[in-house]
């Protein structure tokens, strides 16, 4: 079973791990989402990766570089 916008802290854990010298305040919601959706584990639509999510998403990320 894949990843859905609302695994925030698998998704946070897997992009820290694939990138961690990205800070992911660094970047805009598009390359978020787009770096997201780019996770061979991630199975869901688009369009449900709205702006609170990918703030969630970034906040874990960021918390996992800590």
């Amino acid at each position: 079973m894949g990843l859905k916008w609302v695994d925030v802290q698998e998704i946070a854990i897997l992009l820290a791990d694939g990138h961690p010298d990205t800070d992911p305040y660094s970047m805009n919601f598009v390359e978020l989402r787009d770096m997201v959706m780019a996770l061979p584990e991630f199975e869901d639509e688009r369009d449900r990766g709205g702006e609170k999510v990918l703030e969630a998403i970034q906040t874990a990320w960021k918390d996992e570089q800590d």
